[in-house]
């Protein structure tokens, strides 16, 4: 057993050749939010016999080490019957509440979905952790607490989480060797618990993001690299456009990026695209005061720095009115003075579709609670991943790029 142990971390396992993966990231704050959001809407929604990946947002990485991101919310959270996923009020005499409770109930309900702790924290705590002389212990406070189950005093309850992801943003330079040498260790610890746990890292929308790191090593050490295929417009930018664009628009300003973009510059880095998760939103973002020539995309305006959900923008009615980019499919809303940039049904279906045609390892949804009750985006996505859209619809959207270009021109 001691000789397999030295070679199994050397590299990620293969992912067995399977049908695209659906991860969606759950926000353990849904439950303090305006329109509450359990473990048990992921039943309610059907969103659970449709996920393969959970991502709980999240674990806590400080001073060198990890812990549980909020005790309140994770361990203390009290669930009422209807709110509970086994349809049982909580128990005063158990240690073990709040949402990791959920988590468990959830797994034996649906023992195929695949939970990963995303430890997330402020870059310079990254840094501090991965250092060579604290990389072993924070590693190993990070494997015992989420891993082993080692919650709190009087909380162990292992076996809840597969796996890390792991969400440095964004390792520099100067980060990079001690990057690489974090994963690997994250690897060889992971694997010492037991073979098969999932090792996943989140990436900006480009390499780029992360200079210095070696992408072709980092892929041969984790299973998925998730790629953070949004915010490519928001309120920072100058004009309004996509969220998250499929393909660029001839019309976009000349720093405009793309996820096919994105993607293709992945794979050059040496990442295989079996790896790689192509990321959605389920958010959007708008501006105020905005022109009215090309019904406002590409257009001048202010940017409004709060992000809404989808399902607080698809119940906008009239005087809205929903335009379509023939490129992407990605719809925006304009009122004459208003935008927002988002995602639908329809693009998500169209972005799910050509991660498929790209054989990626699958889609990654940030994050669950955005969507509508009955999780409209969900479905549309796994519908896609399932039933892709053939070539027909990926050459008129060829088409149109070619029309565009042609006519040097954004109108619609």
């Amino acid at each position: 057993m001691a000789v397999l142990a030295v070679v199994s971390f050397s590299a990620a396992p293969a992912l067995a050749k399977s049908k695209p993966l659906v991860v969606g990231y759950f926000p353990g704050w849904g439950v303090y939010s305006p329109h509450p959001y359990y473990v048990k809407t992921l039943i309610d929604n059907g969103s659970a016999r449709r996920l393969d990946q959970l991502n709980y947002a999240h674990g806590n990485v400080s001073g060198g080490h990890c812990s549980v991101g909020d005790l309140d919310t994770d361990l203390q959270f009290t669930f009422d019957a209807w709110q509970s996923v086994d349809g049982h009020p909580y128990d005063p005499k158990s240690p073990f509440q709040g949402n990791f409770h959920q988590l468990a109930e959830l797994k034996q309900r649906y023992p195929k979905i695949k939970i990963l702790i995303s430890l997330e924290g402020r870059a310079e705590d990254f840094v501090e952790g991965a250092k060579p002389e604290r990389r072993r212990a924070f590693v190993a406070s990070c494997v015992d607490t989420f891993l082993r189950g080692r919650f709190a005093p009087g909380v162990v309850r292992p076996g809840i989480f597969d796996g890390i992801d792991v969400d440095w943003e964004s390792p520099q330079t100067k980060d990079a060797e001690n990057f690489k040498a974090l994963l690997k260790e994250f690897r060889r610890q992971m694997d010492a618990v037991r073979p098969g746990l999932r090792l996943s890292v989140a990436v900006g929308a480009v390499p780029q993001m992360m200079p210095g790191t070696d992408f072709a090593a980092m892929a041969r050490l984790v299973d998925q690299v998730g790629m953070m295929n949004y915010d490519y417009a928001g309120p920072w930018s100058g004009q309004t456009g996509f969220v998250a664009p499929l393909f660029i628009n001839p019309g976009a300003p000349h720093d405009s990026s793309s996820i096919e973009r994105s993607i293709a510059a992945y794979e050059t880095a040496g990442v295989p695209a079996r790896k790689l998760l192509m990321g959605m939103p389920f958010y959007g973002y708008s501006w105020t005061r905005v022109e009215e020539a090309n019904h406002g995309l590409f257009q001048e305006g202010d940017g409004v720095r709060e992000d809404a959900p989808f399902y607080a923008i698809h119940a906008l009615a009239a005087p809205f009115h929903v335009y379509r980019d023939p490129l992407s499919k990605a719809p925006w809303l304009f009122d004459g003075d208003t935008f927002w940039t988002y995602e639908d049904p329809v693009s998500v279906r169209y972005k799910a579709s050509y991660a498929v045609r790209q054989h990626l390892a699958g889609v990654m949804i940030w994050e669950l609670s955005g969507d509508t009750p009955d999780a409209e985006l969900l479905r549309s996505a796994y519908r896609a991943l399932h039933h892709p859209l053939g070539n027909r619809a990926f050459a008129e959207g060829a088409l149109a790029m070619r029309e565009l270009q042609n006519s040097n021109s954004v109108g619609y």
